[in-house]
């Protein structure tokens, strides 16, 4: 019966959000998705309460690469590109900046948290250019299945399965699986494996790093 109950509010809600997604749609294809995305996600953003978590999974569900069907994103979280994939009992707390990355089924994180898509967004090799406008490096990031992300933590690398990253964090190198990590920059202090088998390594728990060259600024989340 509960789930039934879901599935008619979830339909409800998508009834009202369908005005957005056809506007949404209508100015992605006259301006590009990339352009018009951050300005939707920052307006469902701001509606509060079960009435927002509600709303907001609704609209992300029809735009996001994909959103799982119990998915569940606090106010005030934004996120700077469709191409996003968030699975199912995926829990965002408020406040939170996400970019163009995965987060696995399960994953948990706390509020204020950035999930960034690397730390070479912006070129700063050449002097005779503004930042602005040099080439930055995308690369893949994803957060693994049932990691759990601590507060006001920053993520500009791999996380991978069943990990726990401490509130504060730097990450900016690969966690391997099962891996608990804090600092700045966040090292690894122990395993979560009883079995006292070692982490994997980086390599075996990230997912494909393939860099995405792009123009400075549109995809930037930090």
């Amino acid at each position: 019966m509960r789930k039934v109950s879901k599935q008619i509010l979830g339909l409800f809600c998508t009834l009202l959000v369908l005005p957005a997604i056809v506007l949404y749609r209508l100015e992605a294809a006259l301006l590009g998705a990339d352009r018009v995305f951050p300005g939707w996600s920052q307006l469902f953003s701001l509606i509060p309460g079960l009435t927002g978590i509600h709303l907001r999974h609704a609209f992300l569900r029809q735009v996001l690469r994909h959103c799982g069907p119990d998915a569940c994103v606090s106010f005030g979280t934004l996120f700077s590109h469709p191409g996003a994939s968030v699975g199912r009992s995926v829990y965002i707390g408020n406040y939170c900046s996400i970019g163009d990355v995965t987060l696995e089924d399960d994953v948990l994180i706390a509020s204020h948290v950035s999930v960034m898509n690397g730390c070479r967004q912006h070129g700063t090799d050449r002097l005779d250019i503004p930042v602005r406008e040099q080439q930055g490096e995308y690369p893949p990031i994803t957060i693994g299945k049932d990691s759990w992300i601590g507060e006001r933590a920053t993520v500009a690398a791999n996380v991978g399965r069943h990990c726990i990253i401490g509130a504060g964090s730097l990450v900016l190198s690969p966690v391997p699986d099962y891996a608990i990590a804090v600092g700045v920059p966040a090292r690894v202090i122990r395993s979560r494996r009883s079995d006292g088998e070692a982490c994997a390594t980086g390599a075996d728990s990230e997912s494909s790093r393939k860099v995405v060259e792009s123009p400075g600024s549109q995809r930037a989340v930090g």
